[in-house]
């Protein structure tokens, strides 16, 4: 007389089976909390990282485990990661000195004279001031025409014929009738005639430097130059004095 067993003893493929899919829902719960753990976080850095790989490296699935290759790559990518971090720290090193170096360029300028691109600047009447002028080309004629700050012409000066490149002029304080003019703020105005056209002409003023605006971006410093409304910008000094 035969027995048969109806309990029914579970096979090996039904153990591998259920091993499988108990190891499948603990990698998925081992990678969500870890996931979460740094959810609260703006991005990965390298602990995170590597606390991401190692949650996955112990709950892979021992009939499906981690392909050499991909294993390789997400140390790549590990890799990379620390890599971008040093740079990251580097960059911020150099804008640090960066800055730091504005500042102290910029402590050195206040109080001292300057030669800028402007049209109009502060003058002290009681001596002569010294200005240049940008020619093109070689032309017949340069005037430079002085007005003051209501727009009056005060005095008008002639360069006669200029070669191209960089011409000075001088004025000596006083009016077209000889007389001093009062200190103040005044518009140098330079033209000339090239190809039968009325051009102006680019003028460098001396001005003095009050104070210095530092950019929060890393950005130009600016002058802020006495007699000037708005600030000029450091890359249009032609030259720094005393």
């Amino acid at each position: 007389m035969s027995v048969t067993d109806t309990t029914g003893a579970p096979s090996l493929k039904d153990v591998l089976a259920n091993s499988s899919k108990k190891t499948a829902a603990t990698s998925a719960d081992g990678l969500a909390a870890a996931t979460n753990s740094v959810a609260g976080k703006k991005a990965l850095d390298q602990d995170s990282f590597m606390k991401l790989l190692v949650t996955q490296m112990s709950n892979q699935n021992p009939l499906d485990p981690q392909d050499n290759s991909a294993f390789v790559a997400q140390l790549a990518q590990f890799a990379s990661l620390g890599e971008m971090a040093k740079l990251n720290t580097t960059v911020n090193a150099i804008t640090s000195n960066y800055k730091s170096s504005q500042a102290l360029q910029a402590s050195s300028l206040v109080g001292r004279s300057v030669i800028v691109q402007t049209g109009t600047t502060q003058v002290d009447t009681s001596k002569s001031m010294t200005g240049s002028v940008t020619v093109p080309s070689s032309v017949s004629s340069v005037t430079v025409t002085v007005t003051d700050k209501d727009g009056n012409t005060v005095k008008t000066i002639d360069l006669g014929s200029q070669k191209a490149g960089n011409s000075s002029f001088v004025w000596d304080g006083t009016k077209t009738d000889g007389t001093k003019a009062d200190p103040g703020n005044y518009t140098f105005k330079a033209s000339t005639t090239i190809d039968g056209k009325g051009t102006d002409l680019i003028t460098y003023l001396p001005a003095t430097v009050n104070s210095v605006t530092i950019s929060q971006s890393g950005g130009e410093l600016m002058l802020n130059l006495a007699g000037m409304g708005s600030p000029i910008a450091l890359s249009k000094v032609q030259t720094i004095g005393i």
